[in-house]
């Protein structure tokens, strides 16, 4: 199942950026023997400042046709990495060809985007920057590969 990071907004060369980009060369490595990936980063910006609603459009055209949708949202699902683990699992079992993890601008993501997701997942009830939830999503990308796999990136 390709897998498909689609975020409002550039991440610029940084430590954010080498994070992202180690966590994604990681999964590439461990989450391809499983199914997972590989990974793609779809960034955009609506420079016409048409708000969250131009930036679920541009984000929609980001979204592969018949993907499992993922909605990164401080009011989603609080689950644990094994949990997250498992909804990809589940996805990829079912057959899937892609999912998209969507991570919206300052103002979050649009409500109508939002209701389309497959899972709409929070990160925890603090709002975070976006560039940090990119990691963060990064890394739990390869996290699950790890918990899939059995190995010992993960201790429960």
């Amino acid at each position: 199942m390709r897998l498909h990071l689609c975020a409002v907004g550039r991440l610029r060369a940084g430590p954010e950026r080498a994070l992202v980009d180690e966590y994604l060369a990681r999964l590439e490595r461990t989450g391809r023997p499983l199914g997972l990936g590989p990974a793609t980063e779809h960034e955009v910006e609506d420079r016409k400042g048409g708000g969250m609603a131009a930036e679920a459009a541009l984000l929609s055209r980001a979204i592969p046709e018949g993907a499992a949708l993922c909605v990164l949202d401080e009011r989603g699902k609080t689950l644990s990495s094994p949990e997250f683990a498992q909804a990809l699992a589940q996805w990829r079992d079912a057959g899937r060809q892609d999912a998209a993890l969507v991570i919206g601008g300052a103002d979050g993501v649009d409500p109508g985007l939002r209701a389309r997701a497959d899972l709409v997942l929070s990160f925890g009830r603090m709002v975070w920057p976006h560039m940090l939830v990119r990691v963060m999503a990064a890394e739990q990308l390869y996290r699950a590969a790890t918990i899939l796999a059995g190995g010992p990136y993960h201790r429960l």
